[in-house]
């Protein structure tokens, strides 16, 4: 068969030994090899009867891999490349805020997504005004209803964002509340004293 090629290098601290491989193509692209069992390379010994091996044990494997790397390139000549999609018009922001909740506000949620968010375990709670999904699922629970409810609105047409809530960068924290009441200027405070 044309173009295969065989790489023979001595076997590092064997004497009277060497590596055979087959060497990669260049004309094939890295998306024509997905899938398919390279052959492996195999040691032989000098003695050319038994460095006949090759012909038996390792050019079956490189024809059979090179025929389907052919194949393959000529069904898919250029890779495949994923296609941006189409804008949504109504999305949903998930958002994992700094005490470990994961959750969206209310207002924000499409009525057309409310129900898909409680089909997949997000609860509404009032006192916060946000859909939140419990941490008793765990980490993988979580991850596969955040997973099933983003396939779930992506069918309906709602995208799905996940973000993380993180202080803005040059925001003043607030100053610690005083506990003493505020005197009049000038005067003196004064202490209680037992």
């Amino acid at each position: 068969m044309a173009n295969q090629r065989l790489c023979v290098i001595d076997r590092p601290l064997h004497r009277h030994q060497f590596l055979v491989a087959p060497l990669r193509d260049e004309n094939f692209k890295p998306h024509h090899f997905d899938g398919v069992g390279e052959p492996n390379g195999i040691k032989v010994t000098s003695d050319p009867l038994r460095a006949a091996a090759v012909t038996r044990r390792l050019l079956p494997h490189y024809r059979y891999a090179l025929t389907a790397v052919r194949r393959k390139a000529l069904a898919q000549p250029e890779p495949p490349l994923l296609h941006v999609p189409p804008e949504a018009d109504q999305v949903v922001t998930l958002v994992w805020y700094e005490d470990g909740v994961l959750g969206t506000p209310y207002a924000s949620v499409p009525e057309e997504a409310r129900m898909h968010l409680y089909a997949h375990g997000f609860q509404y709670h009032p006192h916060r005004a946000a859909f939140l999904l419990p941490t008793a699922y765990g980490v993988e629970g979580r991850a596969l209803r955040i997973q099933a409810v983003a396939h779930r609105l992506a069918t309906q047409g709602i995208g799905v964002n996940l973000r993380h809530a993180t202080p803005a960068a040059n925001q003043v924290p607030p100053a610690p509340p005083t506990t003493a009441p505020a005197t009049a200027p000038g005067k003196p405070r004064a202490t209680a004293r037992r």
